[in-house]
């Protein structure tokens, strides 16, 4: 038995919470490298400290066990900061999506019932989340920091404005750090590992994305399972530009702290800073996920000039003739492809580094040990042999806690004895790996985001020219699919296709705004429904419309 192996480390003790994962990470690894976000580095140590002293901040400020604080800012040192503090004192981070449009801002904090909200001008001018919560509740227009009585937003207590360079009367990080001085430290240790740590918005195939609940278990786990898979120790550098607010980043941060290797991130992905970082830093873990990513690295004019002889792997999900190019293109690292979703506490499913080279680019991979899958026919429920294609079930610890405040949404999700209706087709076979071939939900997989094709058409239909809409994914060179909508207006209604663009530009946020719009009379129907598979997938890049080219119509 190897104490410091993080399959050791969590089964050891049962389970850990964030907050125990990263004092331990501290003790074990005091010097090494933690974090990195564009320019500003962290060893474990200051991290932790950090982590305490933010924590001491929360508490001064009334954040206790059970409070949902909410995160709505860019990549940055403070968010890493807060995700901890809040695990220490036992709240629950809700990690709020930095893209979402007012409408879709406002349903999520009064959704997540957050009771204390921290926003960033790290990336001002082209974020202003002080601004969109203005425009939400007009009250906060004149607020100066007092007690807060939103209508929108009754449980909203305290909002802090970090890093905001233009100044202001809102409280801010000095704000926090003063209150830390002025209490003593809470007991991370008191805090169960089966109380939820992670809220985490996931589009689903209905209007408003839903809110899962992810305990510290499924966290420390996943990332000991991670860990352990991909051999990850100290000296290990993951890269990884991807957003806080997906587990696409959330889980390899687990995975650095249960094996003491630093996570490298960024505010904003730049193909030219991501190159030199992974040259600089001998990355040996290249987590970029999504070819829209990879794509931009790999045109950089001087790619082929960069030592990147320390990457040991590549993750990235797409097709594999496109696998074997980025294989081609770091010949020295082994490809994973992956199979997950948030509600399986993001991605349980990865290929092996033992796997053969052929089978990790058409093979989603092995679930974690503890993990269970199977595939069944989704009208009769039947389990299917290996091989057969039909809806993909996980089970196992992976499984979250369920939907935030909509139990009628979870018993859908979940079955009676513990397995996830993935709502994805694809098969398992005889050796128990998965192979993803799509997906039966009405959704969309938009530069890697989840996106309900039924929250788009609810929001074109909301124009008052519109009278049917229906959105199907289309391919694109950049994106991978990005949302096509055909429409039809309303009896005498005139738009146009840019207009119907323009709308959803000031609703949606920008990757889920349709790049493509015909008006149609007539519908290909079954007898009840319109058959969206009869739907044509014809546009031309003609037809394509540039969403930041077109004015935008304020809600």
């Amino acid at each position: 038995m190897n104490p410091n192996h993080p399959s050791e480390r969590v089964s050891g003790a049962g389970a850990l919470t964030s907050a125990v994962a990263l004092a331990d990470a501290s003790s074990q690894w005091p010097e090494r490298l933690a974090l990195i976000v564009d320019d500003e580095r962290l060893t474990w140590a200051e991290l932790h400290a950090d982590a305490l002293a933010w924590a001491r901040g929360l508490k001064a400020a009334g954040v206790g066990e059970g409070c949902h604080v909410g995160l709505l800012m860019p990549n940055c040192v403070d968010y890493v900061r807060l995700f901890y503090a809040a695990g220490i004192v036992g709240a629950v981070a809700v990690t709020i999506n930095a893209r979402f449009k007012d409408p879709e801002l406002a349903y999520a904090i009064a959704h997540a019932d957050i009771d204390c909200l921290f926003i960033g001008g790290h990336s001002l001018p082209h974020q202003d989340f002080r601004a969109a919560l203005t425009r939400i509740y007009p009250e906060l227009a004149t607020w100066s920091g007092g007690p807060l009585a939103l209508e929108g937003a009754p449980r909203l207590k305290r909002i802090f404005n970090l890093r905001d360079p233009r100044g202001g009367d809102w409280p801010t990080e000095r704000d926090v750090l003063a209150g830390a001085e002025t209490v003593e430290a809470a007991d991370a240790a008191a805090i169960s590992p089966d109380s939820p740590a992670l809220m985490m918005f996931s589009s689903g195939t209905t209007g408003h994305p839903k809110a899962c609940m992810l305990t510290h278990r499924n966290l420390s786990m996943v990332g000991a399972a991670f860990a352990e898979r991909f051999g990850l120790e100290p000296e290990d550098r993951v890269m990884n530009p991807l957003p806080f607010f997906h587990m696409s980043t959330m889980l390899p941060m687990a995975a650095c702290r249960m094996s003491g290797a630093a996570q490298i991130c960024t505010a904003h992905f730049d193909p030219v800073r991501t190159l030199r970082q992974m040259e600089s830093e001998r990355v040996s873990f290249g987590y970029l996920s999504f070819p829209t990513l990879v794509n931009q690295v790999i045109a950089q004019p001087d790619f082929a000039q960069r030592d990147l002889s320390a990457l040991r792997f590549l993750h990235c999900v797409g097709p594999a003739d496109l696998m074997r190019k980025y294989k081609a293109a770091f010949p020295q690292a082994h490809y994973v492809n992956a199979y997950g979703l948030t509600e399986a506490s993001g991605v349980p499913c990865y290929t092996d580094p033992e796997d053969p080279e052929e089978d990790t680019l058409t093979i989603s991979g092995r679930p974690f040990d503890g993990v269970s899958a199977k595939a069944v026919d989704p009208e009769t429920l039947a389990y299917l042999a290996p091989g057969e294609r039909g809806e993909i079930w996980i089970a196992g610890w992976c499984l979250f806690a369920g939907y935030y405040a909509d139990a009628e949404a979870t018993a859908l999700a979940v079955t009676a004895d513990g397995w996830l209706r993935t709502g994805d087709l694809g098969c398992v076979d005889e050796r128990g790996r998965i192979r993803f071939e799509g997906r039966l939900k009405d959704m969309l997989k938009i530069g890697g985001e989840n996106v309900a094709a039924l929250e788009i058409e609810t929001v074109l239909c909301a124009h008052p020219a519109i009278q049917v809409a229906q959105v199907i994914a289309v391919p694109d060179d950049h994106l991978i699919e990005v949302a096509a909508a055909y429409v039809e207006l309303a009896p005498g209604a005139s738009l146009t296709p840019e207009d119907a663009v323009a709308w959803c530009a000031s609703r949606l946020a920008s990757f889920k705004v349709p790049r493509y719009v015909r008006i149609v009379s007539d519908w290909p129907m079954s007898a009840t429904k319109v058959q969206k598979f009869r739907l044509p997938r014809d546009f031309t890049n003609a037809e394509k419309i540039d969403p930041k080219a077109v004015p935008t119509v304020q809600p």
